[in-house]
């Protein structure tokens, strides 16, 4: 192990067992609150061929979640089955009331819900007044937990001591390996791992950390991945030009998730679901491509939002309060990217039919949109969110007070020195590039996947820029040299301005991560640069 990934491990607190997790020691799903209920209730609908209702949610979380409940309830025996994902325009999140009539038309005497059912408390007393019991299974917050629900699966009721941190998938994925082990005797017979594909895809898209539990789901959900059976997973990343047989977090945080996602952005998220549970590659084949030109779609009008954003933001504003004749799916993704070149808080509204605005929120630091909402409430139709995002919709009127409001209440906080919190922290300074080399990046690569709380390893070092090379006038390529005169080639893609005009021949303090080149059968270590800062 060379010096450099041994103080990475040290500065991380990280040992062995994080570098090769041991999947049998994964909690015992019957230890979460209301999971005997759970099992007892689905093992009563197999034996009366009862129909169970999924109820799940639009985003790459929900679909995935969806999707391993439906194989789990499967190969337990349950026959009668349907999946029912609501529309992001139509129903909005979670199982509301407005779904009652289409659950009682189903002819469904069991509703399990995904990744959502914390906040549904009266649909399931009204479900109940008509004999359809609910279990629910989500890991959002849950101020009450429903008291009509036949179970309620979460780690985050106030005493629950298991699976915190999981992502709706990964609660799914706790239900399915409790129904394995009914099945068989109280021990689980490895069938269950072929779903960890589909945990691994929702809980990294889903933003989970990826310590504990989930680093266990997503090390082996990697493993699963590289050799995965679901045909429309192998067609989706073949489109995306992306290799399975070296996944890692950017084949599914760059070319998966956003595929996945766009179905559920534009139009409905049941395009997303059909391509993973599609029976033949043809079928797959199919969706894939409508996958991937929603995505095309997505990118192009998300440009267009952040491009006309852009000229409608003012240099004295604290938070950029935009809004427009805009696709409402997308307006989240451009208030981040607002964020990241703005370095403020971005709240990106569009112009419904019906002359209101809905829309989302980012930031950052100890800026929370969430309270900041609660400051503007009496100009809001709905509201709400935590520190880091928010959704919101309010009527055209009172777009300009509401711009007004929350700038004076940013202002009125007095916060200094914010872009701090969106600076990358490097984990190793370095002092030359003599150990930067294949067997640190093969070590480097034992942490993945990467993602919340455990992010990708950032090297830092001060050298000098040798060359550069423009690329299709917005990419960059650098070769830097150190001290010694070793020399480490550099890439960035879709760069600020500031960066293209970044000359040959100066100093400058360089963070980056790794990557490796395959060429002609050599393999050399490169860096995609984080930041570049130019010595003064």
């Amino acid at each position: 192990m060379t010096k450099i990934f041994e103080q990475l491990l040290k500065q991380r607190g990280l040992d062995e067992d994080f570098l090769h997790p041991n999947y049998d020691e994964l909690f015992d799903p019957f230890a979460m609150q209301d999971m005997q209920k759970a099992v007892d209730r689905i093992e009563l609908a197999r034996e009366k061929n009862e129909k169970v209702l999924i109820f799940g949610d639009y985003d790459a979380d929900g679909v995935t979640a969806s999707s391993v409940m439906r194989a789990a309830l499967l190969d337990f025996g349950v026959l009668k089955i349907e999946v029912v994902l609501p529309d992001r325009f139509k129903d909005g999140f979670g199982l509301k009331m407005s779904a009652v009539p289409r659950i009682l038309e189903s002819d469904a005497g069991l509703v399990v819900t995904v990744d959502n059912g914390s906040m549904a408390n009266e649909v399931c007393n009204e479900l109940k007044k008509h004999g359809i019991d609910v279990i629910v299974t989500d890991h959002h917050e849950i101020p009450v937990v429903p008291d009509k629900a036949v179970a309620t699966i979460n780690p985050n009721r106030v005493d629950e001591k298991c699976g915190k941190g999981l992502a709706g998938v990964g609660v799914a994925f706790q239900v399915a390996r409790a129904l394995n082990m009914r099945k068989n005797g109280g021990k689980c017979d490895g069938r269950e791992k072929w779903l960890l594909d589909l945990v691994t895809i929702g809980t990294i898209c889903d933003l989970m950390p990826l310590i504990g539990v989930n680093r266990t789901l997503t090390y082996w959900g990697m493993t699963v991945l590289k050799k995965t059976r679901r045909a429309g997973i192998r067609e989706l990343a073949k489109l995306a030009k992306g290799n399975l047989e070296h996944a890692n977090s950017q084949t599914i945080g760059f070319q998966l998730g956003p595929r996945i996602n766009a179905a559920g952005r534009l139009e409905s998220a049941n395009l997303a679901y059909d391509l993973l549970n599609a029976e033949t590659r043809a079928r797959a084949f199919a969706l894939a491509g409508e996958l991937d030109e929603l995505n095309k779609k997505r990118k192009k009008m998300q440009e267009a939002i952040v491009a006309e954003a852009r000229e409608r933001i003012s240099d004295d504003d604290f938070v950029n309060v935009v809004c427009g004749d805009w696709h409402e799916g997308v307006v989240g993704i451009a208030a981040g990217h607002l964020v990241e070149e703005f370095k403020r808080p971005a709240i990106v509204l569009a112009r419904l039919e019906d002359g209101t605005l809905k829309g989302s929120g980012r930031s950052f630091g100890e800026f929370s949109l969430g309270e900041a909402l609660r400051v503007c409430d009496d100009l809001l139709l709905t509201g709400g969110g935590h520190a880091a995002a928010c959704g919101l919709s309010l009527e055209v009127s009172n777009f300009d007070a509401f711009k007004k409001r929350i700038n004076e209440y940013y202002a009125s906080l007095g916060l200094k020195n914010q872009e701090k919190f969106l600076r990358a922290k490097s984990d190793i300074i370095l002092k030359d590039l003599k150990d930067v080399n294949c067997e640190l990046y093969d070590e480097v690569q034992l942490l993945e996947p990467f993602g919340e709380g455990n992010t990708e390893p950032i090297f830092e070092l001060r050298a000098k820029i040798k060359s550069r090379k423009i690329l299709k006038e917005k990419h960059l390529s650098l070769s830097i040299v150190d001290k010694d005169g070793k020399e480490l080639r550099l890439m960035a893609f879709y760069v600020p301005k500031e960066w293209l005009e970044v000359p040959a021949g100066v100093y400058a303090t360089v963070q980056f991560t790794l990557s490796l080149n395959e060429w002609g059968g050599r393999k050399n270590v490169e860096g995609q640069i984080i930041s570049i800062n130019l010595d003064k």
